[in-house]
């Protein structure tokens, strides 16, 4: 079996599709993006093309050393998801090929489910406590919400209040009958981040992830020396060279690799062992589409570390498109009592829909995150 052509659609609300088709008929789909940078993903994954016309998709192994270092410069945000894109789709193409799921082909099942947990946005409490109630209708009790706003280097006490004033009220809202991590989203100072961890502790959040950010990584161990709350940090991190960095310097207690940022299934199995064995967990980042949200899932069910999987159903971000509006097998992917059973269909077990796919991609936009100033003018981390 030999590739015969690698095709990228663009689709709302801000994904990026690939096929990869071969001369027997076979095709794999994959998911290579940075929300925001699609375009940049795109022509790299064009340009990565050339290395896999004419070749042998089974040799996945192969074929992603000879992406990653076939080039003098590897690494970073726009290379790393190309790859972690063209892996997921030579994983889909081997399994369908074996005629079994991805999971398989990793050693078969630890766990029998795994928890979903769903993002809540919103600016003010109320529409937080709203938010959660909608997807509590669904079947979840498990949730991730935007710890802050713009916070600056050295910020006011009233913007201290105001974010731990969202916390309280979810707390008197539901108590302990649901839990939530907090998402600074690196937009906090380590100073700050000191602040905030120290007011938040008396609500125990499942998590805090990014306090700061992935290359201000040095104050993750300091951070965790203060707190006893987990921190969970990752989806700013490309690689397994950058993650061994982290765990050796200690501090996180959940690891969250993007499967379509961290060079796809091949790497993020990889990372999941190393956490492991620094007896951290595994919690992958996937605010994106099913492709996405699929390869995260066989990763979840072959790592025994994997303790809850993010998913975009119901997002902020999904203007134009939901989670699964471009999947045939829906119900693959039903959530029952807030958790996900394996995909086992063969490949990545997501079944898409070409035609749908193909017209949307023709009246894509491009999406692009805010651009936040602090009132000075200065520019602020979204």
């Amino acid at each position: 079996m030999k590739i015969t052509r690698v095709t990228l659609y663009r689709l709302p609300p801000r994904w990026l599709f690939l096929r990869i088709e071969t001369d027997e008929g076979v095709t794999g789909w994959g998911e290579p993006v940075i929300e925001g940078r699609a375009r940049s993903v795109e022509t790299a994954v064009h340009e990565l093309s050339d290395y896999l016309i004419g070749q042998d998709p089974a040799r996945i192994n192969d074929l992603w050393q000879v992406l990653y270092r076939g080039g003098f410069y590897r690494g970073g945000p726009i290379l790393m998801s190309a790859i972690a894109g063209i892996d997921q789709a030579l994983w889909d193409i081997k399994g369908k090929v074996l005629g079994v799921p991805v999971w398989q082909l990793l050693g078969g099942q630890v766990r029998d489910t795994i928890k979903a947990y769903s993002w809540v946005g919103g600016d003010r409490p109320a529409e937080v406590i709203a938010g959660i109630r909608k997807m509590r209708e669904i079947g979840f009790d498990t949730f991730k919400l935007n710890g802050c706003e713009e916070m600056g280097m050295i910020e006011s006490s009233r913007q201290i209040d105001a974010a731990v004033s969202t916390v309280a009220q979810i707390r008197e809202a539901f108590g302990s009958e649901i839990e939530f991590g907090l998402d600074f989203h690196g937009r906090v100072s380590a100073p700050m981040a000191r602040i905030l961890i120290k007011e938040l502790e008396p609500y125990r959040p499942l998590f805090i992830e990014e306090p700061v950010l992935a290359e201000q990584a040095e104050y993750y161990p300091r951070l965790a020396a203060q707190t006893h709350l987990p921190i969970a940090a990752g989806e700013r991190m490309y690689s397994r060279f950058e993650f061994k960095r982290v765990l050796e310097a200690g501090g996180l207690a959940i690891l969250q690799p993007d499967l379509s940022h961290a060079g796809g299934i091949t790497e993020c199995y990889k990372i999941a062992a190393m956490a492991e064995a620094y007896d951290v967990a595994l919690a992958p980042h996937c605010p994106l589409g099913p492709i996405a949200l699929a390869a995260c899932l066989h990763v979840d069910f072959v790592a025994r570390n994997a303790v809850f999987q993010e998913q975009s159903m119901g997002i902020h971000y999904n203007q134009g498109a939901e989670l699964l509006d471009y999947v045939v097998n829906k119900e693959d992917f039903s959530i029952t009592g807030g958790h996900f059973s394996p995909l086992n269909k063969p490949g990545l077990g997501v079944e898409i829909d070409e035609a749908l796919v193909a017209e949307r991609s023709q009246h894509a936009t491009d999406w692009r995150n805010p651009l936040w100033r602090f009132p000075d003018g200065s520019v602020a981390e979204w």
